[in-house]
């Protein structure tokens, strides 16, 4: 099987659309299966004679996925001598659309892959009126792929809703080894001089999309008791970070962007995870957060209430519900066996998240798209 990967967004980007094409990218060399990413450039220098890197511009709804300015007469080129069997198109941009095009003109079967809710994204920025035009060109774009890949069951009925075909599940993995529980107690506490005997934490884009209001909100309006017994460590960067400092009461830390050790080790001193989110396809956070043994609080929307199994690894709020949020906190802070009890059991769940799985499944996908199209080609001759 050889593969072509076309995506305006690649290590170094920070996202999980990001994260899992890199992933994807080390299971293909692990398996020994030849393959070929088309991604927009980076100011790092990481070369691979598998990786093809194009100039760029940031997309203004979300900076870190880039709209790549492709170079047509390099990517023939390169495919025509590559002769992939599949392409697989993970974003619906420049460089999608430059997949899209030679993979019918040259006669390749294709699937794509269905990552970000971007019609949800609009009215945190006053764009709602795009929302039909969004969805028209999505369908539009979907339309020629013989099987369009989803990370959960909730994207899945949302794209059915909408009149799009051959919706599959891709759902998503963690490093267990690389995400644990397994940190010095205090290194962490030390580090931010956390004196208060329970750690809260969010991880993520600070951006409008993740109802940061929401997290603001709740953060001002626990209880006195339960507030002075708390720290909020915020990780992540984005264009509300500013804002988001001058806001903050007196027991939050914005650590900046952390990666590798330093983000599992917030995860693992973390009491809870708090993530009001309503914008998710899957959650990549809330997986992390449970395989470093973290029960969860998430807003019972997108594929966030796929992960968390409510009463079990977390618990599920309302959306947006202030008053959900505040009552589920102090309920498991207020019941340290309860709360025991869910990090167990998230950590169980997480173990269970293999990644290798997840990518076999996915090259059976590949295989049965491969091998319907050989099957058509012999029928046709």
């Amino acid at each position: 099987m050889k593969l072509a990967i076309f995506t305006d967004t690649f290590t170094p980007q920070v996202n999980g659309v990001a994260r899992t094409f890199q992933r994807f990218a080390e299971y293909l060399d692990e398996k020994k299966i030849d393959y070929r990413f088309f991604v927009p450039e980076t100011e790092e220098d990481l070369f691979s004679t598998q990786i093809f890197r194009f100039s760029s511009l940031p997309f203004f709804l979300y900076p870190e996925c880039r709209l790549a300015l492709p170079n047509f007469i390099h990517i023939k080129k390169e495919l025509e001598k590559f002769q992939p069997d599949l392409i697989h198109i993970a974003t619906p941009f420049n460089m999608g659309l430059t997949g899209l095009a030679y993979g019918k003109k040259l006669n390749i079967p294709i699937v794509g892959s269905y990552h970000t809710h971007f019609d949800r994204y609009l009215e945190y920025y006053d764009l709602q009126f795009l929302s039909k035009f969004i969805w028209r060109y999505m369908k539009w774009f979907h339309s020629s792929f013989q099987k369009t890949f989803v990370p959960s069951l909730e994207t899945k009925s949302e794209l059915e809703r909408k009149g799009f075909a051959n919706v599959h599940i891709w759902s998503r993995g963690v490093d267990c080894q690389k995400f644990h529980p397994h940190f010095p107690s205090n290194r962490l506490r030390e580090q931010y001089n956390i004196k208060a005997p329970f750690l809260l934490s969010f991880v993520g884009r600070l951006a409008p999309e993740k109802d940061l209001d929401i997290l603001m909100t709740i953060a001002h309006q626990l209880p006195e008791g339960i507030k002075e017994k708390v720290h909020w460590l915020i990780a992540g960067d984005g264009p509300l970070l500013e804002k988001l400092q001058k806001e903050k009461p007196h027991n939050m830390t914005f650590t900046g962007y952390l990666k590798g050790e330093q983000l599992a080790e917030l995860y693992a001193a973390s009491d809870i995870f708090v993530f009001p989110s309503t914008t998710e396809t899957f959650g990549n956070v809330v997986l992390e957060a449970q395989a470093c043994r973290t029960a969860v609080i998430g807003a019972k929307a997108g594929g966030v209430q796929e992960i968390i199994k409510h009463e079990e690894t977390g618990l599920l709020c309302e959306p947006k519900n202030i008053e959900s949020f505040v009552i589920s906190i102090c309920r498991l802070l207020d019941n340290p066996t309860l709360l025991r009890r869910m990090e167990l059991e998230a950590r169980k769940y997480a173990l269970s998240r293999s990644w290798d799985a997840i990518f076999a499944d996915l090259l059976l996908q590949y295989n049965e798209v491969i091998e319907h199209n050989l099957h058509d080609k012999v029928a046709n001759m």
